[in-house]
């Protein structure tokens, strides 16, 4: 099937694009995350506050290893982390529901860039000052009657947005 050993992982080109989860508290979202972030080579997972980090059990049961291949850094907060993507050139998007952000499938990505996504607490989302900080929001239109996904899954799919933008232009 054509799979990347862990150090080949590491060695192998990544989409450039960085995920942080914002005081994230579910272990389970968080290996899910870098299950996800594994599976469409994400450069690396930033997390952020009370977010878990490897190693652990429960992180290890969704990841299924994920937690091994995809790099990691922890911040104590978010918002360190954006200070410090900002002072290496990155695009940071939060993904949240606010006045002005962008549809998902209006996104229009510029490969020559790296990006980030900020993805927020299970029930509070984002932090304000995240938001703030950011250069732009991205929210998936729901046509439901819930008005939020799981956060895992809303990484999943922003992550998979991003990869197929990059693909179209290889």
């Amino acid at each position: 099937m054509q799979r990347l050993t862990v150090e080949e992982f590491h060695e192998a080109k990544k989409l450039p694009l960085i995920v942080v989860l914002d005081d994230v508290r579910s272990l389970y979202n968080v290996g899910s995350v870098f299950r996800s972030s594994d599976a469409f080579r994400v450069e690396a997972v930033y997390l952020c506050g009370i977010t878990a980090t490897p190693p652990h059990p429960e992180i290890h049961k969704t990841a299924l290893g994920g937690e091994d291949s995809v790099a990691w850094h922890y911040f104590k907060t978010a918002t360190e982390a954006l200070e410090s993507l900002h002072r290496d050139g990155v695009f940071v998007y939060s993904i949240e529901q606010v006045e002005g952000s962008t549809k998902l499938q209006n996104l229009e990505v510029d490969t020559s860039r790296r990006y980030a996504v900020v993805f927020g607490n299970e029930v509070k989302g984002v932090h304000q000052e995240v938001v703030d900080q950011s250069d732009g929001c991205l929210e998936i239109p729901q046509f439901g009657t819930k008005h939020s996904l799981n956060v895992s899954v809303t990484a999943g799919i922003v992550t998979w947005e991003f990869a197929k933008q990059y693909l179209k232009r290889l």
